[in-house]
Formats: structure tokens, sequence, C-alpha cells
């Protein structure tokens, strides 16, 4: 073998950008791959038990024993999971630009097995029996049981702010970049991690949920912290077989800043001339911005040479301002459609509570177990878009990746607008059946109507997953800066957040604007006399329209990777 081969043999064994736990470049024989990634998806199994077994019975937990109306706990948890889905922002920002991904999922882990810790604390702090019980405002908790619990809900929302967006990037970066078949595992890492991390979520939905409404809440809430410490646990197991992103500290940790100076730079040579400076278009280092010229011009000004003297940015940097820029309006449509799935944990499991729960003779499901078809519904939906969807898709576009990030969203849309008008036909005949049968004003009277009504609803959830949640994610890992990757995933996660946040927001509003004046309140703490499916039309219309505008843009997107158009 010559000395060329010799080399380019020696690149091939080792990644470029990163190294292993002692500091050394990271050779792809013993790091890296599905070997590391395997270790970090348990991670996120384990995390998103802990998670679920919190989020998933919350409302029954606010309406129970802290005694809250429907309306007002449907907005505390719409505002906590909207925090908790905004504060990876934060957690992204803390890993890109000073800890690091590992050591800033060491921090987050230790934080959130606080929270886990208080709110069992808290919960035990409740007379075990009282829950169901409460009938008087004087039998509701003390006010400083109240104040750690809600303190000890949100710190669980920082602990999963820092761990959310570092574990999932972590994960996709143990897979080479400049690797054909690396690359091809990444995009098959996204499928598999949800399809894994479903799997846990639905053990914690009917193993957790079980617990806290016929065990005890306390026991309930421990478990998920028991989890949280095992996946701790098992994230520093893995620690000597991980690729660690290398990056260049000056380079890497000044990302924003020298992305943020292209637009200080572009604004203050704004009335300067590309042409008359001698720059075009074709000066980018990626060449996609080529395909729609003028479009983004004013921020290629930053690259014209002052006569001050002062250095202007490169095209590289140029070139990652523009593609945090065309990432802005596919946010914002994707705001708007997640706004129906902040409705999952709050009015489909209360809908539940409601109805006949029994599923065989004796034994009666809670109303959050139905939350498991979501994660059955992912278990099957993965396999079938990996081995069914994905060839055909290739072989119709002739395209490696079968359809494109914003195909695969954009689906995703299409089916949550359908689900949300499916939902509001299914508690259109459950409030029928109330009034068939006279039980309107009898709210704690089983309505006669099996509780399988609902499961199609939550079975299309786990599709629209797939899709929309899965593409969105991996769309915003692969089209942010290299550096900024935890920062692209925390975005796709801060679209869930702020959709929460529009959802408590919009109840709150139509909650004043139909029960004020006697009229009927579309959320009446008695949901034989709400209106839940007029808000469920609401939200299909809000989402139909957002697809229509997502449709525009994207035709008008250009993708950051010239392979990926």
């Amino acid at each position: 073998m010559n000395k060329p081969e010799e080399e380019a043999s020696l690149l091939e064994d080792y990644v470029s950008d990163s190294v292993d736990h002692r500091g050394s470049p990271a050779a792809k024989s013993s790091t890296g791959g599905w070997r590391s990634a395997w270790f970090i998806i348990g991670v996120e199994v384990a995390e998103r038990f802990a998670y679920f077994g919190i989020a998933c019975n919350l409302i029954t937990y606010l309406t129970g024993p802290l005694g809250q109306s429907t309306a007002t706990a449907a907005v505390n948890v719409n505002t906590w999971s909207g925090t908790a889905s905004m504060l990876p922002i934060l957690g992204a920002f803390v890993a890109d630009a000073y800890l690091g991904r590992y050591r800033t999922i060491l921090a987050a882990s230790l934080i959130y097995i606080l929270g886990l810790g208080l709110l069992t604390l808290s919960a035990s702090l409740i007379p075990t029996g009282e829950s169901e019980q409460r009938i008087n405002v004087s039998a509701k908790p003390s006010f400083s049981v109240n104040v750690l619990f809600f303190c000890s809900l949100y710190l669980v929302a920082i602990g999963q702010g820092g761990h959310k967006p570092c574990v999932q990037a972590f994960g996709a970066d143990q897979f080479d970049s400049g690797d054909t078949k690396e690359v091809i595992s990444r995009g098959s890492f996204f499928n598999w991690w949800f399809l894994s991390l479903s799997a846990g979520i639905s053990l914690s939905i009917i193993v957790v949920a079980y617990v806290q409404d016929n065990v005890s809440w306390a026991f309930g809430f421990g478990i998920p912290c028991l989890f949280m410490v095992m996946a701790l646990v098992m994230f520093l197991l893995g620690r000597k077989s991980y690729r660690y992103p290398k990056g260049n500290q000056e380079e890497s940790n000044n990302a924003f800043a020298r992305i943020g100076r292209v637009f200080f730079v572009a604004f203050k040579n704004r009335k300067l001339s590309l042409t008359d400076s001698g720059l075009g278009q074709g000066l980018l280092e990626d060449g996609p911005s080529e395909k729609h010229s003028g479009r983004l011009d004013f921020l290629a000004k930053a690259m014209i040479a002052r006569e001050d003297g002062a250095e202007p940015c490169s095209g590289r940097d140029v070139e990652d301002a523009k593609a945090l820029v065309r990432l802005i309006p596919i946010w914002i449509t994707s705001v708007v459609s997640t706004i129906p799935y902040a409705q999952f944990m709050t009015f489909f499991t209360k809908q539940g509570v409601t109805v006949d729960r029994r599923i065989l003779p004796g034994l009666e499901i809670p109303a959050a177990s139905l939350l498991s078809f979501i994660g059955v519904s992912i278990l099957i939906s993965v396999p079938f878009y990996e081995h069914v969807f994905l060839p055909l898709a290739r072989m119709i576009t002739k395209k490696p990746f079968g359809i494109t990030m914003l195909q695969r969203i954009g689906v995703g849309m299409v089916l949550s607008s359908f689900n949300m008008v499916l939902a509001a036909l299914v508690e259109t005949k459950r409030l029928n059946i109330a009034r068939e049968h006279g039980l309107v004003d009898k709210p704690d009277v089983t309505v006669p109507m099996s509780i399988w009504w609902f499961a199609p609803q939550y079975l299309l959830l786990g599709m629209i997953d797939v899709f929309s949640l899965v593409g969105t994610q991996e769309f915003f890992y692969d089209q942010v800066p290299t550096e900024l990757r935890s920062i692209g995933l925390s975005l796709s996660l801060s679209a869930m957040g702020l959709s929460s946040f529009l959802s408590g927001l919009l109840i709150t509003v139509i909650d004043w604007a139909t029960g004020r004046n006697g009229g009927e309140n579309w959320f009446n703490t008695n949901l034989n006399r709400a209106h839940v499916d007029y808000f469920y039309l609401l939200l299909a219309a809000f989402t139909a329209i957002s697809f229509i505008a997502f449709l525009f843009i994207s035709k008008l997107y250009v993708y950051r990777r010239v392979d990926q158009v």
C-alpha cells in the first residue's frame, strides 16, 4: 500500500470532528454508531418514562387532590408543558455555547431527579384517601403544599429543558456526517429513537397511571424518580463508547456571535451595493442560495469590506445566518399546527373519565391509560414507515430519502387537522348519549359509551408523531449550522411549547367569552354541558389554515444542503 492509500485508510478509520472519552481522535471501530446510540436511546426511554409518569395524569391530580376546576387545571397543564418545551432553547444554548452536550445532560439529570424527589414529597404530604372525596374548599391542601408541588413541577421542567435537546443531538452525533452509510443510519436513528421512547412512554402510562389512581400519588410520583436515577446511571455506563463533538472551541463557542455579527454588519452596510462591491452570490460557500438570489441579498452585504478596515463576514457565516432566517416561517406554521397536540393530556383524558372504562368484566382502566395507544400506534407506524412507505417512496421519487423532510411534516399536518375533526365527532356522540339518558346534569354518573370510541384519535396521534414530530426534529437538526444542532432540536421542541401556551390562552379567552352573561361555557366543569367539540373544530380550522401557509412556504424553501433538495 502506497503512502496516499495509507493516509486515506487512516482517515476512514477516524471521525474527523469527534474525539473519544480520553480526548483522542474517535476511532470508528470502537466508538459511536449504533453501539453508542442504543445506550443513549435507553437513557431517553427511561427519561420519557419519568416525564410522562408525571404528565399523563397531571390534570387528574390537579382536579383531584389539589381541587382545581377543569379549565384552571387545563391551563396549568398547558402552561407547565409549554414551559417544559420552551426551556430546551435555554438548555441547548448552554450546551452549544458553554458546557457541551455531555456535561449539560449530567447537570440536567441531577436537577430532574431533585424535582421528582420533591414532587414525591409534596404528594406524600396530602393524606391518602382525600383526593376523590374533596367537596369543600377547606379540604384543599395547604398553601405550602401547593407551593412545594409547583416548585417541584417546574424543577422537572428545568431538568427536562437541559436533558431533552442534548440527549437526542448527542445521539445523532454518534453518526459521522462525512460517511454516507452513517448518514443514512442517522436518518433511521430518528425513527427508531422515537419508536423506542414510545415504548417507554406506553409502559409509563399503563403502569404509573394505574398506580396513581389505585395505590397512591406519592408512590406514583416516586416510580418516575427511580427511573430517572436509572437513566443517569445508564448514561454514565456508556461514557467510554461515545463520540464527543470536538469542535474548535474558538469557533464553536462563538457560533452565536459570528452569526449575530452577520445581521449587525449587514445592517451597517445596508446602503452599500453588492454589484458595486464586486460581490455576487457565487462567492457564497453553500450553493443553494443561488437558486433564489435576491430573497436574502441584504445579508450578503455583510461580506462587503468597509473603508474603516473592519473585517467582513465570511460566506459561510452569511449562509449560516440565511439558514436560520429560512427556518422562521416553517417554525411559525409548526407552532400553529401543533396546538391540537396539547389536548391529548387535558381534555382527551377528562372526556375519558366520564365514560365506561371497563375493558373486561371487573377491570376498569384509568382514563390516562388510553395514551398508551399513541405508543402502540408508533410501534406499528415506525416499522411500516421504514420498511414499506420509504421503499415505495424511493421507487416513485427516485430519491435516496424517499420524501423530503418538509413533505413528511406536511403529511403530519393533514393528519392532525383530520384528527381534530374526528375528536369533535366522538365528543358530539358522547354529548348526545348523555342527553338521551338524562345525564346532562349528572356529571358523576358514567355515560353509557365505551371508552374504545376514543381509541382511533389516540392511534392517529401516533401516526402524526411519526410524520410531523419526527420529521420536524430531523429537519431542524439538519438545517441549522453544525455547531448549533442542540439549538435546532430545541427549536422543534419550542414549537410544541409555544403551541401549549397558545392552547392555554385560547382556553382562557374562550372560557371567558362563552361563560359570560350566562352563556354555554365550552369548558364547563360539567363536561356534559360543555362544548369541547366546538373547540376541536376550531383547532381543525387553525391547522388547515396553517397547512395552506406551510405549502406556500415549503415551495419557496431552499434546503441548506444540496443533497437534500
